[in-house]
């Protein structure tokens, strides 16, 4: 599926003033005031603007920050990180591939796991629960990832 990335920016920044300012200036949304931070939902997170996957429901955890918090993206090519000075201290900041303001990623997520802990706005992101993957309005762009989800079936 082609997408007009321009196009879209400027229909976010029309209908969703707040995701603009979030994707496209670096701006943060409070915590525990956001859509996704206690969703517990099984499917994946893609950019907001681009509809690129990014994290996938079952590497989500409760990190307590009141963002939501990943400890490993489904694929690490659509992430990119750079520096940020903004606050005393650098921190590094995510974006996606395709520019998108997604947040920050710290050293202190899950041991037992990467020991990362992607904390993301979630004004940049949009679920796709797993029941939809498959659905023909996303013209065959997310049923790679129903994979991720097979055996969790198992597991239960």
């Amino acid at each position: 599926m082609k997408i007009d990335k321009q196009k879209e920016i400027e229909k976010l920044k029309k209908e969703n003033p707040k995701a603009y300012r979030i994707t496209q200036e670096g701006d943060t949304e409070a915590p525990f005031q956001n859509e996704y931070h206690d969703n517990k939902r099984e499917g994946i997170y893609v950019d907001v603007v681009t509809g690129r996957p990014l994290f996938s429901s079952n590497e989500k955890y409760d990190s307590g920050s009141g963002w939501p918090s990943f400890y490993d993206v489904i694929d690490q090519k659509n992430i990119e990180t750079k520096t940020d000075l903004k606050l005393v201290r650098p921190r590094t900041e995510i974006h996606s591939v395709d520019n998108t303001h997604l947040g920050h990623v710290f050293t202190d997520g899950p041991k037992d796991k990467t020991g990362l802990r992607y904390c993301v706005n979630s004004a940049s992101l949009k679920f796709i629960p797993k029941e939809e993957l498959n659905d023909p309005k996303h013209e065959g762009q997310y049923k790679e990832f129903v994979k991720l989800f097979e055996n969790q079936e198992k597991k239960k």
